[in-house]
């Protein structure tokens, strides 16, 4: 009973460290550029050129992406924790999703550290195998909606959506941080299933995926900020 309880604490305070380290590197999203300027309306010169130029910044705003998706996946990984006390399989399944999540996400941000560089390097030396990198790049376009690369990122959000309307209804509570967790994360599950249905139907244009979808990420930040306060109040009741 002791290390089922002094496990509850580490979690805790585990989580509360990964809502402070997400809400950082959200806020270095909003400095660190992910893109050439005008991203989606760009063509593919003026991407090549950007690129070429800013290197280091792109990989930089990348690996801070990287850091945030880990924080926030272990955010959700802590919370399937505490849940499991009351709703085992509830919480297995919510962390089954969380993983998969983590490695659609994986895939694309790896890949722009990595891969999207050396094509550019490519490119530009104009050096053998330059034809090739110019078709991946344009596969690899980190703005357009429906590039190969945007599928995977897409992928992990929805994946996060999943485990949104498994873990939603057995938090709440009367407590009312417990009530705006459970609220929030509810809504954004329930939202992306929404918006993907009038995806496939049509109702949403091309040019409005991003603001649509990415506009949901107010709920998680909502659902993420309750749920540190919660793990805070955890981590000060073990020191009790």
């Amino acid at each position: 009973m002791h290390d089922a309880k002094a496990l509850d604490v580490q979690v805790a305070r585990l989580g509360f460290w990964s809502v402070i380290v997400f809400i950082v590197t959200s806020v270095l999203s909003l400095l660190l550029p992910l893109d050439v300027p005008g991203g989606y309306l760009a063509n593919h010169g003026e991407r090549v050129t950007w690129l070429n130029e800013n290197r280091e910044l792109f990989i930089l705003g990348w690996t801070n992406q990287i850091i945030a998706m880990f924080s926030l996946s272990a955010v959700f990984l802590c919370n399937t924790r505490m849940l499991a006390q009351t709703y085992l399989l509830r919480a297995w399944l919510g962390a089954f999703f969380v993983a998969l999540s983590v490695m659609a996400f994986v895939i694309p941000k790896f890949i722009a550290v990595w891969t999207i560089p050396l094509l550019v390097e490519v490119i530009a030396a104009d050096s053998s195998g330059s034809e090739m990198a110019n078709s991946l790049l344009l596969l690899l376009n980190v703005s357009l909606p429906f590039s190969l690369y945007t599928a995977f990122d897409y992928l992990g959000f929805w994946l996060y959506s999943i485990y949104a309307l498994i873990v939603a209804f057995p938090l709440q509570e009367k407590e009312p941080t417990s009530l705006v967790s459970s609220l929030s994360i509810g809504l954004y599950g329930f939202a992306y299933q929404a918006l993907l249905i009038l995806l496939f139907l049509g109702h949403i244009a091309v040019t409005d995926i991003d603001s649509s979808f990415l506009g949901l990420s107010l709920l998680l930040i909502i659902h993420v900020c309750a749920l540190g306060y919660i793990y805070y109040g955890k981590t000060k009741l073990g020191k009790t």
